[in-house]
């Protein structure tokens, strides 16, 4: 017998952590860690002297709240994406949950059963495809090919009758690239036609290279039956540890969603929803500095890269807090990780961890996560990995 955790694979940037035990990194040649994307500074002084103040003076911030959310903040969502979008979003259209995993779990728990199908664009998020192992559902591959863009007609030959939804992540994760409007509508009314679901994560969406709206989706009439839009705080204003994320869709679908929800965490928690909506009622010019920061470090990847061209590297996608690799040698890239440890100090993730393991795209590829990295450190990692010889 199986059990659901079971048929599915060990978290991968845990896996990859286990890498460094008994390896030592010298003062003059450290750590060069881009293994997760995960802002390691805490949120800025500014809000942590906020959530102080409600750790202290908000009572509300220490007790159970309702299931969906605080109702202020799922309100300021609304209002915010409705202008920044061009469309129209109520407060009741939108949940609060416990990080944007979760939202994705709840969404696929009011989409499949046993058997029920899905399409992810490879190279996936593997947290994606491990909750549809686990739920018992089946995650489909869609390649994207060498500019990692999904494509909606190759999509339309996967779908079955067992097929639910379409799952994009964009800015992607792994690849860092955008998907261009005109892909994601292409989808939305491919889902739409087919009678499934259009889940869109757009945890990135605060890191975006065009200041635009990445697609007018929330413009369009009944785009609540169709689309299911995920969100994230924890990149934008540094709440990783306190798991706040969001769901957008029908009211209808947030009846069920209150179920999952209700069972697993009964509530996301009241302080860090508390900071995040006093973030996005006071933080948009520190964003916006975040943003530019980490467009910065993309330049930097990008202009910086003619090392590893040099040397065979090729550049798949770099956006968000994402650089997708192709390496050079014949050794695949789990093999290869493990000692960029050892050799170049250097801790990523191989492309197999976002592939099918039936796929050897896979084993050319890894993924560095950036954001963490100014551009000199940028510079000693390219340096790094291009005199790596594989």
């Amino acid at each position: 017998m199986t059990t659901r955790t079971a048929t599915t694979f060990r978290p991968p940037v845990m896996e990859a952590r286990r890498w460094l035990d008994g390896v030592a990194f010298s003062a003059d040649r450290p750590l060069i860690n881009v293994s997760q994307a995960a802002p390691v500074d805490p949120p800025p002084e500014a809000l942590r002297r906020e959530m102080a103040r409600l750790v202290m003076e908000e009572p509300q911030a220490h007790l159970y709240g309702p299931v969906l959310g605080l109702p202020d903040l799922r309100a300021e969502i609304a209002a915010q994406w409705s202008v920044a979008y061009g469309g129209t979003v109520a407060p009741e259209q939108v949940a609060i949950t416990s990080g944007c995993n979760e939202a994705f779990c709840a969404a696929i728990e009011t989409l499949t059963t046993e058997g029920d199908e899905v399409l992810l664009p490879t190279p996936w998020y593997f947290n994606h495809k491990m909750w549809l192992d686990m739920a018992g559902a089946v995650a489909v591959p869609l390649p994207t090919g060498p500019a990692l863009l999904p494509d909606a007609d190759t999509a339309r030959g996967l779908i079955t009758p067992r097929t639910r939804a379409i799952a994009l992540v964009s800015p992607n994760n792994p690849g860092g690239v955008e998907y261009p409007p005109a892909t994601i509508r292409a989808f939305y009314d491919l889902c739409q036609q087919a009678g499934i679901a259009l889940i869109l994560d757009e945890t990135y969406r605060d890191f975006h290279v065009s200041p635009r709206a990445p697609h007018d989706l929330f413009a369009q009439p009944g785009w609540d039956e169709t689309l299911i839009q995920l969100y994230s705080f924890s990149k934008a204003y540094r709440l990783t540890g306190h798991r706040v994320g969001a769901m957008v869709t029908g009211t209808a679908r947030l009846s069920e969603v209150e179920k999952f929800l209700d069972t697993v965490t009964i509530c996301p928690a009241q302080l860090g929803q508390f900071a995040a909506l006093w973030g996005m009622q006071n933080l948009g010019q520190w964003l916006a500095g975040e943003r530019a920061e980490v467009l910065a470090r993309r330049a930097a990847i990008e202009s910086g890269f003619s090392p590893l061209s040099r040397k065979g590297w090729k550049l798949l996608g770099c956006g968000a807090y994402f650089a997708y690799l192709e390496h050079p040698f014949d050794t695949p890239s789990d093999q290869l990780a493990p000692r960029l440890v050892q050799e170049a100090g250097v801790l990523l993730l191989p492309g197999t961890m976002f592939m099918p393991d039936d796929d050897p795209a896979g084993g050319q590829q890894f993924r560095i996560a950036f954001a963490n990295v100014d551009a000199d450190g940028l510079r000693d990692l390219i340096d790094r990995l291009a005199a790596f010889d594989g």
